[in-house]
């Protein structure tokens, strides 16, 4: 696939991308989407790449303790990435964790940034949740950028904090509040 040129994420008030949630309709260009990727995602992410997977991916994103979103492009409705908001807490926490990866030919071109900054927005509006985390692995320097450039804040480390690939791999937490 030809890589498009290359634009800002957003112009003026009118973001180039739409966040929306995930559907039964979106697998075929998904799973692409990911096999393209295999490479960009190596061992930072593994996102679903089976048809079985993806269902069950889907049906935890429908879940009330789950926020999953398409990043597309507002022009073409092409997928540029994923972010989701997994075990999220309700009442006196009202906190989240986030999980997000670019697709290939999308990555590093402000999409992303526009897509968690807008998710950010949801969060802490519609969602009603007070606080937002990160775990990024530290060599994963492209995923610390982006949550540097939306406003989070580094908060610590954990060593061998998430199983990924088949390995506990160490984590730094980032966190955004509502404030």
């Amino acid at each position: 696939m030809k890589r498009p040129p290359a634009r800002p994420a957003a112009t003026g008030q009118r973001s180039v991308i739409v966040l929306r949630a995930p559907t039964a309709a979106d697998e075929p260009a998904f799973l692409d989407a990911v096999q393209r990727s295999r490479r960009l995602h190596g061992r930072w992410v593994h996102p679903p790449s089976t048809q079985q997977a993806y269902a069950t991916w889907l049906a935890r994103a429908a879940q009330a303790d789950h926020a999953a979103r398409l990043v597309c492009l507002r022009a073409t409705g092409e997928l540029a990435g994923a972010i989701v908001v997994s075990n999220i807490v309700r009442g006196a926490l009202r906190s989240g964790y986030l999980g997000y990866y670019a697709f290939a030919d999308f990555e590093g071109r402000g999409f992303m940034r526009a897509g968690l900054q807008a998710l950010v927005r949801q969060a802490f509006g519609a969602l009603r949740l007070h606080r937002l985390e990160a775990n990024i692995q530290p060599g994963n320097t492209a995923s610390l950028a982006l949550v540097r450039a939306c406003g989070f804040a580094r908060e610590g480390f954990s060593p061998r904090y998430l199983k990924i690939g088949g390995r506990w791999r160490d984590h730094e937490r980032w966190a955004i509040r509502a404030d």
